[in-house]
C-alpha cells in the first residue's frame, strides 16, 4: 500500500486543561492562608495581653514600694493603672467609657464576690477626686485587691 492511500486520521490535540477543579496545592493554600491569619491574630492578641499584664504587675510593685508617694497619690496611680490595663486587655468599647458603679461592676466580673463595688475597691472610682486621703491601713488591702484583679486578667 502506498502511504497516501493509508486510512490515517489527522492528529488530534488534547483538550485544554480547565481551571476547575484546582490542583491540590491550590486547595492547601486556600485553607492554610486563612488559618495562618487567624493564628497570627490570636498570637498577637495573646502576646499584647500578656505584655500589658506583666508590665502592669511591675508598675504595681513600684507603686507598692514607693515610699515617696502619699496615700492619695497611690490610690490615684492604682486607679490609672487598672483603667489602662482594662482598656488594653478588653475591647475599648467595653471598658473605656465606664465610670462610677458601672466601672466597679466591670471590675467585679473578674474576681469572686464584689470587692470593688461593695468593698475596699470602691475607692478606685472616687478617691482620686476626694480631698481626704485613705488611711494607711486601707492601702495594703487595696493593692492586694488590684494584684488579685491582675492575676484574674492573666488567667483569661
Amino acid at each position: 500500500m502506498e502511504p497516501a492511500q493509508l486510512p490515517l486520521k489527522d492528529i488530534h490535540m488534547p483538550e485544554a486543561i480547565g481551571w476547575w477543579p484546582p490542583a491540590i496545592g491550590w486547595w492547601l493554600i486556600a485553607i492554610s492562608v486563612p488559618l495562618l491569619i487567624v493564628l497570627f491574630v490570636w498570637l498577637y492578641k495573646r502576646l499584647t495581653r500578656k505584655t500589658a499584664i506583666k508590665t502592669a504587675k511591675k508598675i504595681l510593685a513600684q507603686i507598692k514600694q514607693d515610699k515617696r508617694l502619699d496615700n492619695h497619690r497611690k490610690v490615684t496611680e492604682l486607679s490609672v493603672l487598672i483603667r489602662r490595663v482594662a482598656i488594653s486587655v478588653s475591647p475599648r468599647t467595653q471598658a473605656a467609657g465606664l465610670t462610677g458603679q458601672a466601672w466597679l461592676a466591670y471590675l467585679d466580673r473578674s474576681v469572686t464576690g464584689s470587692p470593688f463595688s461593695e468593698g475596699i475597691g470602691r475607692h478606685l472610682s472616687d478617691a482620686p477626686y476626694r480631698k481626704t486621703q485613705l488611711a494607711d491601713e486601707e492601702i495594703p488591702p487595696l493593692i492586694s485587691l488590684c494584684e488579685d484583679w491582675l492575676k484574674a486578667q492573666a488567667k483569661k
